[in-house]
């Protein structure tokens, strides 16, 4: 039985309302490294027309079968035990919509929205997408970067996932509200958390708003000692902007929330305040997270988050920037969405 969808159209509108307390067309840009290491044969480019996606196992032989003609550095290596068991998820439409609901929902909906142009493209990043999020920790340490990685584009001076289109698409903006609601609303790509490795040298780091802490898990990875502190741990207590979804972790790192985080007892001039993506709407979680940080004699921050005016921080944590801190360093090669206007800044006390 195919997954269908009544919508024929769906507005772009890929970034939810955070909860206040919650907390290129152009050349391709650098080149994404992808985790995964197995290897599958090559198959025949494929003649066949635009797929219609179903809840058949054929799905798979179509994806992967237009996925050969991809860029090497887009390729999707799947052993045979990988594919039968995607397969097998896909022909059985109910244990799909029961285990995986939120995949489930982006195959009902893809086929209804514009995608690149491309539909090589679109079904490669189809199956990463398949493959990534039904697949959790077992087949990536960085299922989020390896789903949009070959995605990347630089367009305006800027790595951004686009798709190669530079106002991206439809279909791509409804995987990125899927793919932020399950990992994180910013993108560690491998280059930005090697620049916070350098910034934050030896120091440990707190992260407060961490939500499912993802970055804190890709930080630990990469062998930084990291803290993430949350109002509302979404393992813990309903947090709407990460609500618990079968078939995705509720978190990806201990989440503490904020009694834990007044009960640390380590100098604040020891560690690197981290805020990503704090809350904006009106929220003043970023402006008393960075009051509280000075009064204890804080002396270094990262910031992820869109400049004075977007969607992130509010004015009084902005003035207190620009008043009493010093941008000391910036990731030029941070990798962004191609509608949003986020920064990685490094800062330090004055």
């Amino acid at each position: 039985m195919p997954l269908t969808c009544s919508l024929t159209d769906l507005p772009i509108s890929p970034m939810p309302e955070r909860s206040p307390p919650a907390g290129r067309s152009g050349q391709p840009g650098r080149t994404p490294q992808p985790t995964t290491t197995t290897t599958r044969p090559t198959r025949a480019a494929p003649t066949a027309p635009p797929i219609v996606f179903s809840c058949q196992g054929a799905l798979i032989d179509r994806l992967q079968s237009r996925h050969a003609t991809i860029k090497p550095v887009a390729d999707l290596k799947l052993t045979v035990e990988r594919r039968n068991e995607l397969a097998a998820l896909l022909d059985d439409e109910q244990r799909l919509r029961v285990e995986y609901p939120k995949v489930a929902e982006y195959l009902d909906m893809a086929p209804q929205l514009r995608g690149t142009g491309d539909d090589s493209a679109d079904a490669a990043f189809d199956l990463r997408f398949v493959h990534y999020v039904t697949g959790g920790a077992a087949h990536s340490t960085n299922p989020y970067w390896d789903i949009v990685a070959p995605s990347i584009f630089e367009y305006q001076g800027r790595q951004v996932v686009n798709g190669g289109r530079p106002d991206g698409s439809p279909r791509l903006a409804y995987a990125q509200m899927i793919l932020q609601a399950t990992y994180a609303y910013a993108i560690p790509s491998p280059g930005t958390v090697e620049w916070m490795s350098q910034f934050c040298a030896d120091r440990p780091i707190v992260e407060m708003g961490a939500g499912r802490a993802y970055w804190a898990a890709q930080l630990a990875t990469a062998g930084l000692v990291v803290e993430a502190y949350d109002s509302e741990p979404p393992n813990k207590v309903e947090n709407v902007s990460f609500p618990s979804v079968a078939g995705q972790e509720d978190v990806w790192h201990h989440v503490g929330n904020l009694e834990e985080f007044s009960n640390r007892v380590a100098d604040p001039t020891d560690y690197v305040l981290f805020l990503c993506w704090p809350p904006g709407w009106g929220s003043t979680m970023a402006s008393q997270a960075l009051g509280e940080f000075e009064r204890l004699g804080g002396e270094r921050l990262v910031f992820i988050g869109e400049p004075q005016g977007g969607k992130t921080g509010d004015d009084a944590f902005f003035d207190a920037l620009s008043t009493a801190w010093t941008l000391e360093s910036q990731d030029e090669q941070y990798v962004s969405w191609w509608n949003l206007c986020d920064v990685t800044q490094g800062w330090a006390r004055k």
